[in-house]
């Protein structure tokens, strides 16, 4: 058995005019990744603080900081996290 982690909630800080359609679109084709809220939280003069929940069966943690490092978004911190068993193909 495998250890997965299903569902993440992120607060995020972005850029202003890195627009948060093309963010879901890419963080949805992160592996494991099945759905993508973005809930825009607050609003400055440069940037947006973001918060983000994650939903999928096997979501790659790492591939998530990678794709929101592209377009110029950092983890601010893990709001919430759940993660469950998964067999693995080969049980």
């Amino acid at each position: 058995m495998t250890v997965n982690l299903r569902r993440l909630v992120v607060d995020s800080l972005k850029p202003r005019e890195s627009s948060i359609v093309d963010l879901s679109r890419t963080l949805c084709e992160v592996n494991g990744v099945e759905e993508i809220d973005i809930n825009v939280i607050e609003v400055d003069a440069k940037t947006e603080t973001i918060k983000l929940t994650i939903r999928g069966t096997n979501i790659d943690y790492d591939g998530i900081g990678k794709s929101l490092n592209d377009h110029g978004a950092t983890i601010r911190s893990i709001d919430e996290i759940s993660m469950g068993k998964g067999k693995q193909k080969n049980e």
